[in-house]
Order: C-alpha cells, then structure tokens, then sequence
C-alpha cells in the first residue's frame, strides 16, 4: 500500500506501488504457497493471470505453480479467462451448495463446497486443507476477502509492503480492510527495506487458551 493507506494506485490498480522489489517478494510468496486464495471481484476484473513460476523458483518448489482458488457466492464468473483455460494447475473454485445448484461450472474446474446458503470461510479453509492438501494459504485478496479472513481469526499472517509515495484521497484510493468486528493485535516479525519499499512481516496475536 501507499504511504497514506491505499493499496491502489492512481489507476485503481496495485500495480504501480511496489516496483520490481515487490514483484519479487510477490513471486516468492506465491511459489511458497499451496493454494493462493482470491476474490471473485478481482477475478472478474480480468486482469488476473494464473500462477506461473521462474525457473529458479520452480526448482526451489520442486513442484507446479500453487492453484489459485477463487472465493465466489455467486459463481458469477467468465469461464473463458485464461485463469480457468490457461492455468498449468486448475484453477479451484470455492462456492457455496446454494450457488452450486443454481449455477454451473465447467468440467475440469475443481470446486470447494463450503456452506449452504453462503461461503464459510472456516469450512472452505478446512476443506482446501484436509481433502485437498493444500496447507499452507495465501490470501492476494480484494480487501472484501482479507477483512472477511481476519474477522473470522483465519489469518496468520499479514505480509504488507509500504510504497513510498502519496496518494492522497479520491475514487483511486482503496483501504486495505472494511470494517471489523475488534481490533486484531499484531506482532511484527521482519522488517526489510528495498528501492525506498518497506517490507513488513506481521503475525496475528492471539489470545491465550483458556485454562483446562
């Protein structure tokens, strides 16, 4: 995000914050990740390509690009995207059985039911988990998907890069989280500095079980 706050940059997009040095950590966190979770909002924007690895970083994977895994409540989604035709690991789709009933989704889409009438994070991260293997999460959002991750205390982590520019208000500048439910305490974990980008390493602060 910017200086100020906004995780856009004056065309609405991420792009142009971070420069090559968040393109770089970018990369890193996707070929450490097993699945990469994203919202159907940034989906439907188009601009989202499916994971593709560097040499270098696919030797140190040892394996294919993590699958990204699209969270939708409405399976309103243009299944002719090279994130669903292209994508050397099918691209998964988590949904709703409501949504799945109603709509339809091409064969070869691998699908996450989670819920009846609305998505359930806790159950679709338990499911990506225990039927599909796919441990370790990362979350490239939108902020509707971040801030739902972190008020239902599914978020471990929070990997936030501070371009060094102002953007000041208007249509361009988007908030990082919506409203949440509490305060999240975090504690930081690293702190790295690269072409004028802060790089921050957050882990969420949980509260102390209770005794037994």
């Amino acid at each position: 995000m910017s200086a100020d706050g906004s995780v856009t940059d004056a065309d609405g997009w991420t792009d142009g914050l971070g420069g090559d040095a968040d393109f770089r950590v970018f990369r890193t966190l996707r070929a450490l990740a097993d699945a990469i979770l994203v919202g159907a909002s940034t989906a439907r924007t188009g601009r989202l390509g499916p994971a593709r690895l560097r040499p270098d970083l696919r030797e140190r994977r040892g394996a294919p690009p993590a699958p990204l895994a699209i969270v939708s409540r409405t399976l309103d989604l243009d299944w002719t995207l090279p994130l669903f035709t292209a994508a050397e690991t099918p691209t998964l789709v988590v949904t709703s059985s409501s949504a799945l009933a109603a709509g339809t989704v091409p064969g070869g889409v691998p699908v996450v039911a989670a819920g009846e009438d609305d998505v359930d994070l806790h159950t679709a991260v338990r499911l990506l988990r225990e039927e599909h293997g796919h441990e370790r999460l990362l979350c490239e959002g939108g902020p509707t998907l971040v801030t739902a991750l972190v008020r239902e205390g599914l978020a471990d982590e929070l990997c936030l890069n501070v371009a060094p520019a102002l953007l000041g208000g208007g249509p361009a500048h988007t908030r990082l989280l919506g409203p949440l439910a509490a305060e999240a305490p975090l504690d930081l974990a690293a702190l790295y500095e690269d072409e004028g980008v802060l790089f921050t390493r957050y882990r969420f602060r949980r509260p102390p079980a209770a005794p037994r």
